[in-house]
């Protein structure tokens, strides 16, 4: 008989211990097993819920940060998810600032939890870039707001930390340590480079694979606009420069859908862009791996919230420029890079 579940202290205990799920659909011949790690399942929705509990219970021991404080952040979005619950349960005021590309569920999601928002409809002038026009705007309310506090997801150690001692940490322990390969898609660079730290600190010979944006400037990359938000970065952050990837894959937008789309119709897993790009990264990885390897992968966050976007066909065609046509050759390109000789 199965265990009966457990009752759990209030929301902040549902965060982690996500499942780890065996895919035996996604590419059944490659004689290879992939392993997803849920963390769509956390309670909103994506694996930033780990790094927003942890940053804010940081400035609280150290005194930054109380109830009647403010929270200002910069977010693609779900960490403005995952702040406006954990502020809004400690009566403190949490201004996510968002760009243009954010979806509009997310929006509504944070409002919801009784975060506010500040939009960001123009990139910087001098680069282009929406993320540098974020964070421009959250100094400007930092200085309007009087003691406001900005956690900075993009270098602040309880970021990676969240995943050294919680996503890889589940990782490794349900496969007794022995994964021949990880792969997360990176825009901050905090699961990755936690993970990477994990594997360190318990000799784990573990490949770590970042999975990129084409057009995000991460780890030597080429600047360019990027229309699917969470995965990429328009600047180099802090939390990246301490982490050394064994192999970065970019991934284009198009590709990006083709490989969610993939999964939501194999393995019945509605996820985001950046478990998208995730995917494409699998198919081109397995032809170098041994049978009987094992990989795991992040799916970060769940899909409803691009079903406007991703999932769309005439979004995709108006944003991206793919067609019906061109998607099915993308997935058709996708399967074939996945098969061995």
């Amino acid at each position: 008989m199965s265990t009966p579940p457990e009752i759990l202290d209030g929301i902040d205990a549902a965060v982690g211990r996500t499942p780890l799920v065996r895919l035996s659909r996604l590419f059944p011949d490659s004689g290879v097993e992939i392993l997803a790690k849920l963390e769509s399942v956390n309670p909103g929705g994506s694996t930033k819920d780990r790094p927003a509990l942890a940053m804010v219970r940081e400035a609280i021991a150290s005194g930054r940060l109380s109830e009647g404080g403010t929270v200002v952040e910069s977010s693609s979005g779900n960490l403005g998810v995952a702040l406006a619950r954990v502020c809004g349960t400690r009566g403190i005021r949490f201004v996510c600032v968002v760009d243009s590309r954010t979806n509009h569920a997310t929006v509504a999601a944070i409002r919801a939890l009784g975060g506010e928002i500040a939009l960001v409809t123009e990139p910087d002038s001098l680069t282009g870039d929406l993320l540098t026009a974020r964070l421009a705007r959250v100094t400007a309310l930092l200085e309007d707001i009087p003691g406001a506090v900005n956690l900075y997801q993009y270098g602040n150690p309880a970021n990676p930390g969240a995943h050294r001692e919680g996503t890889m940490r589940e990782i490794a322990e349900a496969t007794d340590h022995r994964l021949d390969v990880l792969l997360a898609a990176v825009s901050t660079t905090g699961t990755i480079a936690g993970c990477s730290a994990y594997l360190r600190d318990h000799a784990m010979a573990t490949r770590t694979i970042a999975v990129d944006a084409v057009g995000s400037v991460l780890f030597g990359g080429a600047g360019a606009a990027r229309p699917l938000p969470g995965i990429g970065a328009g600047v180099v952050t802090e939390t990246s420069r301490t982490v050394v990837p064994d192999e970065v894959h970019r991934i284009d937008p198009m590709d990006a859908v083709a490989g969610a789309r993939l999964l939501a119709r194999r393995e019945g897993i509605l996820a985001g862009a950046s478990t998208g790009a995730i995917v494409r990264a699998i198919a081109s990885l397995l032809p170098q791996l041994d049978a009987g390897a094992r990989i795991a992968f992040i799916v970060h966050d769940g899909g409803t919230p691009y079903l406007d976007t991703v999932y769309d066909d005439d979004w995709v065609r108006r944003v991206i420029g793919a067609d019906e046509s061109t998607l099915a050759a993308a997935q058709d390109s996708l399967l074939a890079s996945s098969l061995r000789g």
